[in-house]
Formats: structure tokens, C-alpha cells, sequence
């Protein structure tokens, strides 16, 4: 695992974009929404309070994930968790999500948020095994489909 380096952001954004839509047949709404939280998080960037890994295997990006603050001081988010799928199966997510989790209890956070969609039904399962509380969902129309959002939570 490493940190972030120039191109990674927007690979990750056109990645996740283009696997989305393939997978769930999601549009552009969701390319927008996941440019934002990667601009927001550049403009934004608190080492002291937020983090983000690449994964690699053989030189290239295989899975990401963000740890960034809340809006509240002792509430972290877990954001854009992706893995490409041949390195599905691998513990790519796994690792990253342990990597989020731990980092966040080093930062000094007590819990540490997500918000997912039902769909991600592989994603809900590496959340779960974790330790993340399903706490709320809801039905909602975004990406061009109808989905159920879900929030999740751990406390650390």
C-alpha cells in the first residue's frame, strides 16, 4: 500500500466511473459525485485528520479507499472503497478497510462512518466482517437507478 501521487485521483474517479457502470449499469451522476469527494478532499486534505491508500500489484492500481473527516471532530468517513475485479477475491479490500479502521483509531476518532448502496453486495460483506453496524437505509434514485443507500458505522 502507498499513498496518493499525481494521476491517482483522477484514475480512481474514471476507474470507479467506468466499473460502476459496467457492473451496475450506473451513469455519470455517479463520475460526478465521486470527482467531488476527491476534489473536496484534495482542497481540504488534513493530514492530522485524514488519509488515503493506493493499492498496487505488479505497478498497477488495483484498489483505493479514503479516510476522511466528518462533520463531526470525533466522527471519521470511510470513502471509495474500489477494488479491481481481478484482484477481487485477493484481500485488496480487506487490507484497505483494516488500514482505514486502524488509522482512524490512531487519529484519535471514536467512530467511523460509511454510506453504501444495497447493491454492493461484496462491499456490505467486507464492511460487515469488520465490524460495521448497519444503522440506517433508505430508498433513493441516483446513478440513473433506483437503490437503497445504506449507512454503516463502527465504533472504535
Amino acid at each position: 500500500m502507498r499513498g496518493l501521487k499525481p494521476g491517482d485521483l483522477g484514475r480512481i474517479v474514471g476507474r470507479q466511473a467506468i466499473l460502476y457502470a459496467q457492473e451496475y449499469r450506473w451513469n455519470q451522476d455517479y463520475e460526478a459525485l465521486a470527482a467531488r469527494i476527491v476534489a473536496d478532499f484534495h482542497q481540504s486534505f488534513d493530514p492530522a485528520r485524514e488519509d488515503a491508500w493506493i493499492t498496487e500489484m505488479d505497478d498497477q492500481m488495483v484498489g483505493s479507499i479514503f479516510l476522511v473527516k466528518g462533520e463531526k471532530p470525533t466522527v471519521a468517513k470511510l470513502r471509495l472503497l474500489y477494488v479491481e475485479p481481478d484482484a477481487r477475491g485477493a484481500g485488496v479490500s480487506k487490507m484497505l478497510v483494516e488500514a482505514c479502521i486502524r488509522r482512524a483509531c490512531d487519529l484519535g476518532y471514536e467512530r467511523l462512518d460509511l454510506w453504501t448502496n444495497s447493491v454492493l453486495v461484496a462491499a456490505r460483506s467486507i464492511y460487515q466482517k469488520a465490524g460495521f453496524e448497519l444503522v440506517d437505509e433508505a430508498p433513493h434514485n441516483s446513478f440513473g437507478q433506483d437503490l437503497i443507500g445504506q449507512t454503516w458505522s463502527l465504533t472504535l
